[in-house]
């Protein structure tokens, strides 16, 4: 260190010293500080589900999720892009200025479909819709991962075996990260749900949270590899 300090003493203006040794230090502390180079950044596109309907700030879907991720050693931001009663149409006309105000996102969850479903929407149109959001989301070079949602049992098994499968097909088609039911082990229970038994709650998050974390941790070895 001695050695370096007198070349530096000796072969450079005095004030330009200063200058080198803060070029030096911000070398050294972006080198030591993964943070800045490796932390991720992921939208979540989706309907009232993905946004937190009903629950405290910080208690939904997005915040428990990103909390997880660094629980498990992962830089990522999530960044709540759901609105709650978006239908599949919906989530592809907001598309583009989401995707704008967040230049830097490398992946994007897909979570829609559960209001075509309750709405009896056409599936061939909710198929349609979600098809153009991957076809985008890809030509723009960012990783998917789609959440698939199944029909409620209330409109029937032919609306059922029509709007169920169109998420394995779109994942299958587009080779993208697929996780088959976004509510498994929530829908139907009640201790897991809000009062209108559609939305879940806090305790439900967790499990939806817990599910899903496999395969978020795929998708971000997907963007590590890219």
């Amino acid at each position: 260190m001695l050695i370096a300090q007198k070349f530096f003493m000796t072969r450079l203006p005095i004030k330009r010293i200063g200058h080198v040794f803060s070029v030096l230090y911000l070398l050294v502390f972006l080198g030591a500080s993964p943070t800045l180079a490796q932390e991720k950044t992921i939208i979540a596109l989706g309907d009232s589900l993905t946004a937190g309907y009903g629950l405290a700030s910080g208690l939904g879907f997005v915040p428990r999720l990103e909390a997880a991720l660094r629980a498990r050693g992962h830089k990522v931001k999530i960044i709540n892009a759901g609105v709650s009663g978006d239908t599949s149409a919906g989530g592809l006309s907001r598309l583009d200025w989401t995707l704008a105000g967040a230049p830097t996102a490398q992946a994007v969850i897909v979570e829609l479909g559960a209001n075509d479903a309750l709405r009896g929407l056409n599936p061939r149109l909710t198929q349609q819709n979600l098809a153009a959001i991957i076809t985008r989301l890809q030509a723009k070079g960012l990783a998917v991962l789609l959440a698939g949602m199944q029909a409620p049992p209330n409109l029937g098994q032919d609306y059922h075996q029509r709007f169920t499968p169109i998420y394995p097909r779109l994942a299958a088609q587009y080779g993208v990260e697929f996780y088959p039911f976004f509510l498994k082990g929530v829908a139907a229970q009640p201790h897991l749900n809000l009062a209108d038994g559609i939305h879940p709650n806090a305790q439900g998050i967790e499990i939806i949270v817990s599910n899903i974390l496999p395969t978020l941790e795929r998708l971000l070895k997907e963007i590590n590899i890219k």
